[in-house]
């Protein structure tokens, strides 16, 4: 295996070089962690990225009809409600059978079970959107699953896809709050594994500011569903102030932000 410093140092993406047997035991480690995460019968589960994903996500799709949807890790579907009304049929990739129901607020909707190795059951161009919302880093082979990504979109499909472009602590180690597996993707190598997919950024954004979230955490309240908190958000993320280091060691290094927000498009029908 590679020197692990090599990984914190974001230069390459750990569980990416993995073989079958590692993938498929990561697989199996994270298959039900989040849903378990998530799992407090005395509180019910609410979705907290509404708003984030409104501001640099759904608003920028257009008012098009979407025939055929996939959402990508998507749990209970919440994330595609904003768009439930322009969906034709919706597909979810859902390892957690514990998530899997029949329909979004009345739309069908139809779970499909994961294979272990990434690859998605599905033809070559079968989507008119894609949403991948926080998903990948729970991932081993990413850079295989964002090709299979390009390969099911239509030639003038979009993808969603946000993720955590920091390490998240060393996952080495147990971590409160996250699964035992999941670590986020360095942006230099996220627009690498994008770029070899013949994929093509229409928007790219920073958010969820680490700062953000500490307000929120001192106040107990979901910034990420607040309209006004992620318009902070995204001023804060763009002051290019900020350190880029990928595994954080001291306080001035975890002050940033945290993910990027995507708007993609295919290479072969998108200007740049």
């Amino acid at each position: 295996m590679q020197n692990m410093q090599t990984y914190f140092d974001g230069l390459k993406l750990y569980g990416d070089d993995f073989g079958p047997e590692r993938i498929v035991q990561w697989y199996e480690e994270e298959k039900n962690a989040y849903a378990q995460l998530v799992d407090d019968p005395e509180t019910e589960y609410r979705y907290a990225y509404d708003a984030l994903n409104e501001h640099h996500g759904f608003q920028h799709l257009g008012i098009r009809k979407y025939d055929r949807v996939l959402g990508l890790g998507s749990a209970l579907g919440h994330e595609l409600k904003p768009i439930l009304a322009r969906c034709g049929e919706v597909t979810i990739l859902e390892p957690a059978s514990d998530f899997h129901q029949s329909d979004i607020e009345g739309v069908p909707v139809r779970y499909v079970d994961p294979s272990s190795t990434g690859e998605l059951s599905f033809g070559d161009r079968t989507f008119d959107l894609v949403t991948v919302l926080g998903v990948l880093h729970h991932i081993p082979n990413v850079s295989f699953v964002i090709k299979e990504l390009g390969r099911v979109l239509k030639h003038d499909g979009r993808i969603l896809l946000r993720e955590p472009i920091v390490s998240m602590g060393d996952w080495r180690r147990s971590r409160r709050g996250l699964t035992k597996n999941e670590r986020g993707i360095p942006i230099r190598l996220l627009r690498e594994m994008i770029d070899s997919a013949e994929l093509v950024p229409i928007r790219e954004a920073r958010c969820v500011h680490s700062l953000t979230s500490a307000i929120g955490q001192k106040l107990n309240r979901s910034m990420y569903n607040t309209t006004w908190a992620v318009a902070l958000d995204d001023l804060l993320c763009r002051m290019p102030v900020w350190p880029v280091k990928y595994h954080a060691v001291s306080v001035w290094q975890k002050l940033r932000p945290t993910s990027v927000f995507y708007v993609l498009g295919k290479a072969e029908t998108t200007r740049y």
